[in-house]
């Protein structure tokens, strides 16, 4: 399979296998208007499997939205054909308009303009609670 390079853009690299998708609707790439190429379970010594995203456009990615979904995956920004920075992501202590609170009886749910607001509480396990609330995300 053969995916050409991008001149201009992000490439996300080191996602955990299957979790491309996830990140790709919650990054909001269905909406925008550049190439996005996924690869997924590509051949990686370090990982196993893993996926990747290249998006072929110099367009603003929200850093939190990938330490949500995997923490640990590599943001590559390219500038005329060359990695000019690459950064290993990490989750977010906060977390805003990324998930909804589940419980009807929150805040959140009958004052509608009210944002979204998550606290990571638990890093090994990954638990971010609603700071309204305290309902698990």
């Amino acid at each position: 399979m053969n995916i050409d390079s991008i001149h201009n853009g992000v490439v996300i690299d080191h996602i955990t296998a299957g979790r491309s998708m996830r990140l790709y609707d919650l990054l909001g790439l269905d909406r925008v208007d550049c190439p996005v190429a996924i690869i997924k379970n590509a051949a990686s010594r370090k990982m196993g499997r893993k996926d990747i995203m290249k998006i072929d456009a110099d367009i603003p990615i929200d850093l939190d939205v990938i330490g949500y979904v995997d923490p640990g995956a590599t943001v590559n920004v390219i500038r005329n054909g060359i990695r000019v920075e690459k950064r290993t992501i990490e989750m977010p202590e906060t977390l805003t308009g990324v998930i909804r609170c589940k419980n009807p009886r929150c805040i959140t749910s009958t004052e509608q303009e009210l944002p979204h607001v998550f606290r990571l509480t638990d890093r090994e396990k990954k638990i971010y609670r609603c700071v309204y609330c305290e309902t698990k995300g």
